[in-house]
């Protein structure tokens, strides 16, 4: 069957093959497995910041868009639906994991990593800063990791969610102001 699967990309025709798709066609879902498994392991490596947990979460989300394939609609496309279902599964572990998205040191270490030309960074800020991030409840946590250290378009982060735009503004807005009270708490002024 790998021959109908390389035909179909050769002439061009993706909406049938995203038809094939939705049918449950195994050669279509593995055709878009490989497409999209590094689109989507890094989508959900910026919400969970941690590489193992990740590549989890990727291929728990394939299995769920496996099994979701007869409610897939190919005129809305594939990216922005497959986004949709590895923000949820990205949202679900940070629940599951009630606060432990990744360790603390985890998260101090990407911060770190993201600031290392920044002197005025010290290790302790860093630190306070996770910590801050972790306190955070997971809806308000993915959107503060996409908006303020990924900085995702609005957009982008409002149609993986499943929200309007403004929500995830308000969202945006009150993690920026709970942070902002956290490590004022701890002695950081902002």
């Amino acid at each position: 069957m790998p021959g109908i699967v390389e035909s179909r990309v050769d002439q061009g025709e993706t909406r049938d093959f995203l038809l094939a798709f939705r049918h449950g066609d195994r050669d279509a879902f593995e055709w878009l497995f490989r497409q999209h498994q590094r689109t989507v392991y890094g989508w959900i490596l910026r919400i969970v910041c941690n590489p193992a947990t990740a590549e989890d979460l990727t291929v728990e989300t394939f299995w769920r868009i496996h099994q979701a394939h007869a409610r897939f609609n190919p005129a809305l496309g594939f990216e922005g639906w497959s986004r949709r279902i590895a923000t949820r599964a990205a949202l679900d572990w940070l629940r599951s994991t009630h606060r432990e998205t990744a360790s603390r040191d985890e998260l101090a270490d990407d911060l770190a990593a993201r600031s290392a030309g920044d002197p005025a960074i010290s290790a302790e800020i860093r630190r306070k800063t996770a910590q801050a991030l972790q306190s955070l409840l997971p809806k308000l946590r993915i959107v503060a990791v996409l908006v303020l250290i990924e900085e995702e378009p609005h957009r982008e982060i409002a149609a993986a969610l499943g929200l309007s735009i403004a929500a995830v503004k308000v969202r945006a807005f009150r993690a920026v102001r709970r942070l902002r009270r956290n490590l004022e708490e701890q002695g950081i002024k902002p």
